[in-house]
């Protein structure tokens, strides 16, 4: 029997998508005027910098060029960037909608299954995104975050989604609100950290380039912070993160123990769990004690993202194992 909740869950979920990829055409217009503000200030350089004017008696004057704009702009001069955040603001509050309704029908958290996982997860990638904004401009991550949750939703939507049905007798425990909600708050945060990694890299990339005398193709980097300023913020994302992980961790442990009276059986799941926690505290490790920054840091950050995003979409489709729930292969928790 089709839940009429259920379904008005999903329509809301496919609105919130539609939502989210005119943000992340928002976002994407922004880019492309951040480019062209650095081409157009690249090419006063070239042109020296100076023009020349007709004054009132006609006679030709050398007027200096006005100095540059900040390579970082402020916000009043990025009306796509704010367009993008007031639409993901819109999409988070319907995507909540979505979430809520979801939970409704099924009498209980809406991230028992992958399909709710995927729902959730995203949604608290958005927010994570939206409050971070209050701290940091990083609105040149928006493409990025926007996009990112565009295709999750749209594979979710696809390719992972059931009916609401009961929970099987393992996940009827309070540890299903905490343990999958804190490591949903994890992969959050170790999502925003991944951009800025990712960003970072660029920047690497194109300094070298610089350095080297070569033409800087991606213009737009001039205009967001240099690979130190994005390092550090990933880092310092990365470390609470790190801390929910290791919260999920040993909830799950505890779980397991309640659930099947031990605390660790090497389930695929849960090796997976463990070796992300590892990759990431030697990221966080290697970064705090042995000094060891650029681009080295920034792959492993990235490693440790890929290791969740295996999780997710490899080890919870393709590996069988005691997590196997709600009629799909595998479960997120």
């Amino acid at each position: 029997m089709v839940n009429p909740l259920d379904q008005i869950s999903e329509l809301l979920l496919i609105s919130a998508i539609a939502v989210y990829l005119v943000a992340f055409i928002a976002f994407a217009l922004d880019l492309a005027r951040r480019s062209a503000e650095t081409q157009a200030k690249v090419d006063l350089v070239r042109e020296g910098g100076a023009h020349v004017e007709q004054s009132a008696g006609g006679t030709a004057v050398l007027v200096a060029a006005p100095p540059a704009p900040p390579s970082v702009p402020t916000r009043d001069r990025r009306p796509a960037a704010r367009t993008g955040i007031a639409l993901l603001i819109v999409g988070a509050v319907i995507h909540l909608g979505a979430a809520v309704l979801r939970g409704v029908a099924a009498g209980r958290v809406p991230w028992a299954n992958m399909y709710e996982f995927a729902m959730t997860g995203t949604l608290i990638m958005v927010l994570v995104f939206l409050v971070a904004l209050t701290r940091v401009d990083l609105r040149f991550l928006g493409a990025v975050i926007s996009g990112f949750v565009v295709v999750l939703l749209g594979i979710a939507t696809v390719s992972f989604h059931v009916a609401v049905s009961p929970l099987p007798p393992a996940l009827q425990s309070y540890w299903l609100v905490l343990h999958v909600l804190v490591a949903m708050l994890g992969t959050g945060f170790f999502t925003l950290a991944g951009a800025l990694s990712l960003a970072q890299l660029l920047q690497v990339r194109r300094r070298k380039r610089t350095e080297a005398g070569r033409e800087d193709r991606l213009r737009l980097l001039a205009t967001i912070p240099d690979a130190d300023r994005l390092e550090n913020l990933a880092y310092r994302i990365s470390v609470v993160g790190f801390i929910l992980w290791t919260f999920t961790l040993i909830a799950g442990a505890i779980w397991a123990n309640h659930a099947w009276g031990r605390y660790w059986g090497w389930d695929t799941k849960e090796v997976w769990t463990f070796i992300i926690w590892v990759v990431y505290a030697g990221y966080l490790h290697a970064r705090a004690t042995l000094g060891w920054r650029g681009t080295g840091s920034a792959w492993l950050n990235l490693i440790g993202y890929a290791c969740i995003l295996f999780n997710f979409g490899v080890v919870n489709v393709f590996f069988h194992g005691l997590h196997s729930y709600s009629g799909l292969p595998t479960s997120p928790s």
